[in-house]
């Protein structure tokens, strides 16, 4: 069974997204240990989605998450509508002390053979706290949505968070939305999700990819590259190690296992990356759609920033998706946009259709006048 866009008409939102809302704390190039000075920016890897769309891609978009009243939580609703993003937001109040809290992602930039670094404070996380039952599914899906979205990292925050993302799934479904999830397999989450809950390490990926599993038999469309449908989904393939970044191989093997053990999967994409230094990377991206494969060309990026490239790239590739473009094009806009947002600080697309069109057809760096 193909993969089926239903149409603009009479829809609220393009694309609802599902997650939690974050600062990230960048202090450039400097060493947190000898930094006094940090940007913020808002981010959360299913809002870089909704945020993109809207801004750069001009679609309606939504974003359900959690919300504290207090100054950072107002921060961060200030950066959503000026974003264009239609929030649905669970409120908490903040008890002055100790939260419930909007969680801090702190993510240097590193520079040449420094690596970034990145670690988080979402200790006592509002969005931690939401659970089904949170949002009015039925009510929000009734204004006509075509997407729905939510991610891996959101899913890791609590036995909770997990379920919601079903609960949603299965109201976006009902509804006739395509469903979407990026993967974004991060072990320190479900570490300390296992722990949490008196299990030990070496069942925290047992218990990741049993989860995981559970939600990724309700998917339409799947963000991931080989390694995390290993970890996150205990599908065996290739050595992730032992292939070129850039050969999709070890990739485009392993979608007989997706498909066998997800027979609703209907496409799968990633990036693929090699790391030269901390600034220069060899980019290209991947697409198995309907059982046909689809590869972008491979670029040499001059990067500015990392974070945000491949939220870049899902969203670039929804886009045209959405927009009844040819699967190829498609690609090829979520591989131009995604190599964009790593050219700029921050989470989120600073860029226009026009730049990324002329990108994604084989533009050049050029000045434009």
């Amino acid at each position: 069974m193909s993969l089926s866009i239903p149409t603009a008409a009479n829809t609220a939102h393009d694309l609802l997204a599902l997650g939690a809302l974050v600062t990230r704390l960048d202090p450039g190039i400097i060493p947190f240990a000898e930094a006094n000075e940090y940007l913020l920016h808002v981010s959360g890897g299913e809002y870089n989605v909704a945020t993109n769309l809207s801004t750069c891609f001009g679609l309606k978009t939504a974003i359900a998450s959690a919300i504290v009243n207090y100054p950072i939580g107002r921060r961060i609703e200030y950066a959503v509508q000026k974003a264009g993003v239609t929030p649905y937001f669970k409120r908490f109040e903040h008890d002055g002390v100790r939260g419930p809290n909007m969680a801090i992602v702190w993510s240097d930039r590193g520079q040449g053979v420094r690596a970034p670094v990145v670690f988080y404070n979402r200790s006592n996380e509002a969005a931690q706290q939401l659970k089904p039952g949170s949002f009015d599914w039925d009510a929000i899906f009734k204004k006509g949505v075509r997407w729905f979205h939510s991610g891996g990292i959101f899913s890791a925050l609590s036995p909770t968070t997990s379920e919601l993302v079903i609960e949603a799934m299965q109201a976006a479904k009902k509804a006739g939305a395509v469903v979407s999830f990026d993967l974004n397999y991060r072990a320190k989450l479900w570490a300390v999700a296992a722990a949490e809950q008196g299990k030990s390490a070496s069942q925290a990926s047992d218990e990741a990819a049993k989860t995981l599993r559970k939600i990724v038999s309700y998917v339409d469309v799947l963000v991931g590259n080989e390694e995390d449908l290993q970890k996150g989904l205990g599908l065996k393939g290739q050595d992730v190690e032992t292939k070129g970044q850039l050969d999709p191989s070890a990739f485009f093997g392993m979608m007989q296992s997706v498909t066998k053990d997800f027979p609703n999967i209907k496409a799968v994409a990633t990036t693929l990356r090699e790391v030269h230094s901390t600034n220069r990377h060899s980019w290209s991206a991947v697409l198995w759609l309907d059982g046909k494969t689809y590869q972008a060309p491979a670029a040499e990026l001059d990067v500015y920033d990392r974070v945000g490239g491949g939220d870049g790239f899902a969203a670039g590739l929804f886009y045209g998706l959405l927009s009844g473009k040819d699967p190829q094009e498609s690609l090829q806009l979520g591989w131009a946009h995604g190599a964009l947002v790593t050219t700029t600080p921050g989470d989120t697309s600073m860029f226009s259709l026009d730049q990324v069109e002329a990108f994604a057809k084989g533009g050049s760096a050029r000045i434009q006048r």
